[in-house]
């Protein structure tokens, strides 16, 4: 059973039974426990249920905004989250913007934050799939904004597909600014999304540098599409929010990891 069928059955039965214990969801779905503790933390941190000692309840607004077949936070939602850490990163990030440059941004709230702090340039290209961003961007002076072609999604607020491949193919950026919903070690940067996963592989491969914009919390944690492994990477830009422990791991494995200072 795929993880996101998985996620389904356990959103209906707490939905049908209010609550349910990890050892009720594990005989339920005939998985391990940790399995569906992983599975309960993920759910958790998106806000479809809350995680309890040895379970979990439902959370009554889970399906309110949010289907968990296309599950993505509301945009508004997501850029409330973790503040201080996004504009941490994107303050470290824009250091490495130049004049003349083509860089991409994805349509994440941390590259929002980012792209909130380009002013000043002369000339800079910026291609995106974040709608808000490119509505934000396009009467800034000295920058040219180009938005990817596909298919609109109203809760994320980005442009998912591949109809917009062919602009891929033909421009090459200079520096790919890319976040996720999971980084790891086995799996790399992942999403949610196939559709958007699929969009940021190709705007990886055509770009010069990667530079992936990480808070803490998203490290050691895997979403369904892997886009972007550790040697596809020349840098991450996390937050100082992140254990020693945890960027000892990731350096070890070769990730050339910087840490942003609080702003």
């Amino acid at each position: 059973m795929m993880q996101l069928e998985r996620q389904k059955k356990i959103l209906d039965y707490l939905n049908k039974n209010r609550k349910a214990t990890t050892k009720e969801l594990s005989q339920l779905l005939d998985v391990s426990a940790t399995t569906i503790r992983t599975d309960l933390n993920q759910m958790d941190k998106e806000k479809l249920i809350t995680k309890t000692h040895g379970g979990a309840v439902y959370n009554d607004r889970s399906l309110d905004n949010i289907e968990l077949t296309g599950r993505a936070y509301i945009f508004d939602e997501r850029a409330l989250e973790n503040r201080k850490e996004k504009e941490a990163i994107a303050s470290k990030a824009i250091k490495l913007i130049k004049n003349h440059m083509c860089i991409y941004l994805d349509a994440s709230s941390t590259c929002y934050t980012l792209g909130m702090k380009l002013s000043g340039f002369t000339k800079l290209t910026v291609i995106t799939n974040g709608i808000n961003l490119a509505l934000a961007l396009k009467d800034v002076p000295g920058i040219t904004v180009i938005l990817t072609g596909g298919i609109v999604t109203s809760v994320s607020s980005s442009i998912e597909g591949l109809l917009g491949e062919d602009l891929l193919t033909k421009i090459h950026t200079d520096i790919a600014f890319v976040s996720a919903r999971g980084f790891s070690v086995e799996n790399g940067l992942t999403d949610f999304s196939i559709y958007e996963a699929d969009l940021k592989r190709r705007c990886v491969k055509s770009s010069a540098k990667t530079i992936a914009l990480i808070d803490h919390t998203k490290f050691n944690t895997t979403s369904i599409s892997s886009y972007a492994s550790l040697d596809d990477l020349n840098m991450v830009i996390t937050d100082f929010g992140l254990s020693e422990h945890t960027k000892s791991i990731y350096e070890n494995a070769g990730v050339n990891l910087v840490l942003a200072k609080e702003v």
